[in-house]
């Protein structure tokens, strides 16, 4: 069996046709599905606004999914810190892990909709590692930043006149909650019950070299790091960490999770005919239109036939890094991908528009994975 673990990360994808409840029966039938084929980790993402995506609470998903599995690791692949408090938090997991003890991964990221700031004068390698792993130019969000969807969305998610706390401080506020140890600059001690003493794993997720990576290094945490949605700036972000890191109660050496894009099938032009909604469901994300419903091949086929050569830049550093073949060409990939980060864990994301496509794409990942 090789030796570097697989997770999966799912965002709850609702395709097009179905609903939200459709979406979220089909995740707690993966969850149960991927916990038989072996994989580690079972982690949601949080989105918001986004009719694609029936992803809103880590941890009510999470809450519902550890009563359909049993042994796999649940965990959250990022509650957004930029618009919760770190108390909410702490409570949100304890009350999962005061029924489900010890099956917990509280990843924590900063907010989606901004850039992460990065160390200045720094420039991430683009090209092709030695290994030939494709590291694309960096995307620019600087369009979305002042787009009226993304300032709705923010204004919805925060509290009239709230001020978001410092990433950083936030995450040593929701270690000494989690621990049972926190006090207040004025003195005063609390003890959030459930949460204070939960077996509760804290990751942070990151997507450069920034102050997430930073974060996570100093507090001798484990890192993963998002090659499916900022491929251009994964080495930097890995690199970040492992120089920031000090070994800690929890770990005496870096520990790094890698995520990738992946569509698996029995052959490689039967797999691309699957990811074919790929793209236009990327752009409409990127457009801050909101995460369609992801499209049928026909209907992606159909969305595209228009395209400007914008439009094709807009999604190509996502499409060109997503792996899709048969599970012998997407286990190459992943080696690479482990390889060139030096990835102790790989986290794997797959969208189809059909709950069996996905489904078998994790499985015969997992077979071929076994196998190596």
């Amino acid at each position: 069996m090789h030796r570097v673990p697989l997770g999966v990360l799912d965002l709850v994808p609702v395709p097009s046709g179905s609903s939200a409840a459709d979406a979220l029966h089909h995740s707690v039938d993966l969850a149960r599905q991927t916990e038989r084929f072996g994989y580690a980790r079972y982690w949601f993402a949080e989105h918001h606004l986004n009719p694609g995506v029936a992803g809103t609470s880590p941890a009510v998903l999470l809450a519902l999914t550890a009563s359909a599995t049993s042994s796999i690791r649940l965990g959250s692949g990022a509650v957004q810190l930029g618009h919760r408090t770190a108390l909410s938090t702490v409570e949100e997991f304890g009350l999962v892990d005061a029924l489900h003890p010890g099956r917990l991964d509280l990843g924590l990221g900063r907010s989606a909709g901004a850039p992460e700031p990065r160390p200045a004068g720094s420039e991430p390698f683009v090209g092709y590692t030695p290994n030939g792993l494709r590291i694309p130019p960096r995307f620019s969000f600087a369009g979305l930043a002042g787009h009226p969807a993304v300032a709705l969305r923010q204004r919805l998610l925060n509290l009239p006149g709230a001020r978001p706390q410092d990433y950083a401080e936030q995450v040593e506020d929701v270690l000494a909650l989690l621990r049972g140890d926190y006090r207040s600059a004025e003195g005063i001690a609390v003890r959030p019950v459930p949460g204070a003493g939960a077996a509760v794993e804290v990751w942070i997720l990151g997507s450069s070299g920034g102050q997430s990576a930073e974060t996570a290094g100093r507090h001798g945490l484990p890192f993963a790091a998002n090659y499916h949605v900022t491929p251009a700036t994964v080495l930097e972000a890995v690199e970040a960490y492992r120089a920031a890191f000090k070994p800690s109660a929890r770990l005496d050496r870096p520990y790094v999770s890698v995520s990738a894009d992946v569509v698996v099938a029995p052959d490689d032009a039967g797999a691309r005919e699957l990811a074919a909604g790929y793209a236009p469901w990327v752009r409409s994300i990127r457009t801050a239109e909101g995460a369609i419903p992801f499209p049928t091949p026909e209907q992606a086929r159909a969305l595209t036939a228009d395209w400007s050569a914008d439009d094709h830049a807009l999604v190509a550093d996502r499409v060109e890094t997503r792996f899709v073949g048969a599970p012998e060409t997407v286990a190459d990939h992943l080696e690479r991908l482990q390889e060139a980060t030096g990835a102790d864990e790989l986290l794997i994301t797959t969208i189809t528009h059909d709950h069996a496509d996905r489904v078998r794409s994790y499985r015969l990942l997992a077979r071929e994975w076994s196998r190596r």
